[in-house]
This record gives C-alpha cells, structure tokens and sequence, in this order.
C-alpha cells in the first residue's frame, strides 16, 4: 500500500482530510470516496483515499493539514473548446436579431465574424491579453484549471500568431494552464472572398508552419461547415498538421451532417465538437477512433437551435462526451462552465456524473491531457473545493457558485 500511493520517509507539503474526493476514477458513480483523504507532494497528488487507509507515519502526515469537514474536492475544472481571445464585442448584433434583423442584415452592415476579425486585427497583443484576463478571471472563480484557446479570428500570418501569443501569456498572468489551438481554418476572410481554396493554401503553406516553427499551438482545428470548409479543404489542414506533428480536432456537424466527424475519426483526432446533426451511425467511427465528443450547449442555447445532438447513441457506442463553454463572442458568449455543466444536462438530458465527467476527465482527453482531469497518485494536484457534499450539486445549481477554492499545482 505505502509503494502505491508514493509514501517516503518524509512528510509530504500538505493533506486535506475529512474530504469527499469525487475522483471520476473507478467504479462507484464518480469515483466517490466518503470520508477520504487528499495528499499533496511537490505539486503531484500522493494519496487519495479513505482517511481509513492512512498510515501512521512519525512526525505526521504533512506540513500542512487541512480538515474539510465533509467538503467535496473534485479535480480541477477543464474547459477543452473556447475562443476567449478576440477583439471587439457583438452586443450590438444580440440587440439588433432580436429585434428582427437577420443574419445576412448583419453581416451585409459589417457584423458577423467579420467584424470580429476586423476589430481582432486592430488590437494589439496587450490589448487581446488584458480583455481576455476579465473574461479568464471568470473561469477561474468557477474551479477552472485549465482551459484550451483557440485562434481563429486573424486569418493572416501575423495576426493568427498574435492570437495564439497572446493566450500563451495568460499563463504569466495567472495560475492556469493554457491549451493552445490553431483554428486557422475558421472562416474565409474578406481578401479572399470566392477564393476558399486560396485562403487553405495560406493556412497550409504558411500559418500552419509558422506556428508550428514558434512552439505556439498544441493542436489544430477547423470549422467544417457550409459556411466553413469542405470536408476536402480540411483534410489538406489536417495532413499538413500532422506532418508538423500536431494533432488535430474539429468543429464538425453543428449546422448540417457533412461528414466532418467520419474525416476528424480517420484522422485519430483528439475531438469533435458540436455534432448536433451527427448520424448516429458515426457515434461508432468516434468510439473506434477515441475521439471525444465536445457538447457546446451555450451556442445550441444562443442560437435557438433545435436539433439536439444525439447523446443516446454517443453513450450506446461508448464514445467519452466532454462539456465546454465555446466561449466565443458572436455564437456563446458564456464564461460559466458550471452553467455549460446545467445546459449539458437540462438541454441534451446528459445525466449530472457525465458533465462532471465532461469537464474532468474527459476533457483532459479532448487536449490530449493524461496528468489531469481525475484524482489519481501520480497525477498533478490540479483541484477544486466546493462547499457540498455531493458532486451532483455542481451542475443542479444555476447561477450559485459553490467554490471554495482552487488548489492549483503549478507543475509545469
């Protein structure tokens, strides 16, 4: 027992006892340990378990002890699919649908995506980090450890980088981990209207290779849509980043079914997301490949959609199902991923264990991650307190935020 759970002859930096430890690992529903014990030595978790199965050791357990009286520690928070740096704010288009202009209204008066990628331009680096930090500040006083970022609202060389440096310095700034995403293949820019396949050229001849070369992405993504890229203009992204050695994962069947999911499976990529109008005959490419499902209930929410993304069959074939805010400005405009947690529930009927299970574990699958995401000796001690009992607690509530506090390890 003491060989497994990483015991010394020394003490370890500190322990909390009296805890009800969800890992999402193992049997019971969550992995729940009743009176159990977490213990800490430098930054990686080496104990977790019933406080019965704690040694008698000389001089104590830790240099610090912590008695929770009963409160529940889950892993720390991941939201594995956000947009969190952008320039500009849509509010003024939220106001204008609603008082019945369309879409194409918007967007024929300089709205849409376009005018995020125009105000994207024009910001500064500084800028983008200091907007995106009260967005980040949100997430982190939600039990949020790490969280993945995309690019996608430059679509040049010199701003696709800028974006992707940007999220990088959010980690300077705060105790977070940031998961970087090329979404260089997001939209097709003004400069290149009529042109899709000359823009793909860009991103494969010259933005792929540029971020690659700088250490700024840890994985690529597309947007595979009839208002985004063909299944075939992904394919030659996705190729590229692979023979960068990046792997790859996909905004896919959100609006209609082109297959994206099929071609990000092929692929072995790390997720899909959306998948609204997946076939449920795909559920079973996703389950072989191991890819995970992303449910984004903030943009089915926003965009009033109706059809639902087809959880039955995604459970049936085994595939892991992930939780995620899509934090973006024109489409979720969301920095709750508790609330996600809520809608995930409420909205596709997922039960409570997978949406903690959705921004846990299997969200650290969705990056890629296997140091975080369960409450494992051996793992990084990456961790949420809540004030409860029971992890159900966490996606029944709506706008009652139940943290205690983070306790974030900082192993990098």
């Amino acid at each position: 027992m003491a060989a497994e759970q990483g015991y010394t002859e020394l003490m370890w930096d500190k322990i909390y006892i009296n805890a009800a430890l969800a890992t999402m690992d193992g049997d019971a529903p969550y992995g729940l340990i009743e009176h159990g014990a977490l213990g800490i030595e430098n930054g990686i978790i080496c104990f977790a378990g019933p406080m019965a199965s704690l040694p008698d050791q000389p001089g104590g357990l830790a240099r610090e002890v912590i008695d929770l009286e009963g409160d529940l520690i889950t892993p720390g928070l991941i939201d594995c699919h956000t947009h969190l740096i952008f320039g500009g704010d849509r509010a003024g288009e939220f106001e204008a649908r609603l008082l019945g202009k369309s879409y194409e209204e918007i967007a024929r008066a300089g709205g849409g995506i376009v005018s995020t990628v125009r105000a994207t331009r024009d910001a500064s680096e500084d800028l983008l980090v200091e907007t995106a930090l009260q967005r980040l500040d949100a997430f982190i006083g939600e039990g949020v450890t790490t969280i993945e970022i995309k690019s996608g609202y430059g679509l040049t060389v010199t701003d696709e980088l800028k974006m992707l440096r940007a999220a990088k310095r959010l980690e300077r700034e705060r105790f977070i981990r940031v998961q970087t995403t090329l979404l260089a293949a997001h939209a097709v820019p003004p400069e290149f209207t009529g042109n899709a396949d000359g823009y793909i050229d860009l991103v494969c001849n010259e933005i792929l290779p540029a971020a690659a070369a700088e250490g700024l992405a840890d994985a690529v993504d597309g947007f595979c849509e009839g208002i985004g890229f063909s299944p075939a203009q992904i394919e030659r992204v996705f190729t590229v980043a692979q023979d960068l050695g990046l792997p790859v994962k996909l905004h896919a069947e959100q609006l209609s079914d082109l297959g994206g999911a099929r071609l990000v499976a092929q692929h072995r990529g790390l997720s899909a997301d959306h998948l609204e109008y997946l076939s449920p005959g795909d559920a079973q490419a996703l389950a072989e490949a191991g890819t995970v499902a992303v449910m984004l209930p903030g943009a089915f929410y926003y965009l009033r959609e109706t059809k639902l993304p087809p959880i039955a069959a995604l459970r049936a074939a085994g595939v892991e199902m992930a939780v995620a805010t899509d934090c973006n400005p024109g489409t979720s405009p969301m920095t709750s991923l508790l609330l996600a947690m809520n809608m995930c529930c409420t909205l596709f009927q997922m039960t409570p264990e997978e949406a903690l299970a959705g921004v846990t574990r299997n969200g650290a699958r969705a990056l890629g991650l296997t140091d975080c995401g369960v409450l494992k000796p051996g793992l990084r001690a990456d961790l949420a307190i809540w004030d409860t009992q029971h992890p159900s607690s966490l996606a029944y509530h709506i706008g009652h935020n139940l943290l205690k506090m983070r306790d974030f390890s900082d192993a990098r």
